[in-house]
């Protein structure tokens, strides 16, 4: 992909509805950089599931600024995460669905992003398909500083997300952003990668950890 540096491209991500296109900026052994015009988005490359250089009709997207985050020659999905704490930015997980917030902090296999309206935020990973970090001067909604503070969450941190997922064990949790609601329940248990969470008709399902993007309590 070197040759396409300083170029501008078109990207198909999987479970991303849209392309993402943009000039390529940076590229490390494990995620690349794109400026589209507006924004900066960092991208790890397991989800691109092709890059193609933009039509002419579609390439304009000026010189971009100086990014948000540090530049490193050796740019790497955990420096990235690492340089985005505590910067209001967007993150693209699945489907069209976004979320605003702050990475507040970062274990083996997953992050806690504190969110306006989720609160605190686990995160696979191996999911997060783009973080777009805002400027500095930017906050969630307009709001003042004062008026919505980065609270980090109380409860204690495993070094997993499995073993994050276990803490939660006997509580009401929401998977995926509530996006379907059989993904609404009680976490009765997790054993041998299957987490098993009773839906709002008593019945039981089960859900195997590799599939399960994000978790937060309501």
């Amino acid at each position: 992909m070197d040759i396409y540096l300083n170029q501008p491209v078109s990207l198909t991500l999987s479970g991303i509805r849209f392309s993402a296109k943009g000039t390529l900026i940076d590229l490390g052994t494990d995620i690349l950089v794109l400026h589209n015009g507006i924004q900066f988005l960092y991208v790890p490359l397991v989800h691109i599931q092709q890059l193609t250089r933009c039509p002419a009709k579609e390439s304009n997207f000026g010189s971009p600024p100086e990014p948000p985050l540090d530049p490193s020659a050796d740019i790497s999905y955990r420096k990235v995460l690492l340089n985005a704490k505590g910067m209001f930015s967007e993150l693209y997980i699945a489907g069209s669905l976004t979320v605003h917030g702050y990475v507040t902090s970062i274990m083996n296999d997953f992050f806690v992003f504190y969110s306006p309206m989720f609160r605190s935020l686990y995160v696979s990973m191996r999911h997060l398909k783009i973080l777009a970090p805002y400027d500095a001067h930017t906050t969630p909604y307009a709001l003042e500083q004062e008026k919505f503070p980065i609270h980090p969450t109380t409860a204690s941190l495993a070094r997993t997300f499995d073993q994050q997922l276990r803490k939660f064990e006997g509580d009401f949790v929401i998977l995926d952003l509530g996006e379907h609601p059989e993904k609404i329940g009680l976490l009765k248990s997790v054993r041998n990668n299957l987490l098993e969470l009773v839906t709002a008709d008593g019945v039981s399902t089960f859900i195997h950890l590799d599939h399960i993007k994000t978790i937060h309590l309501p």
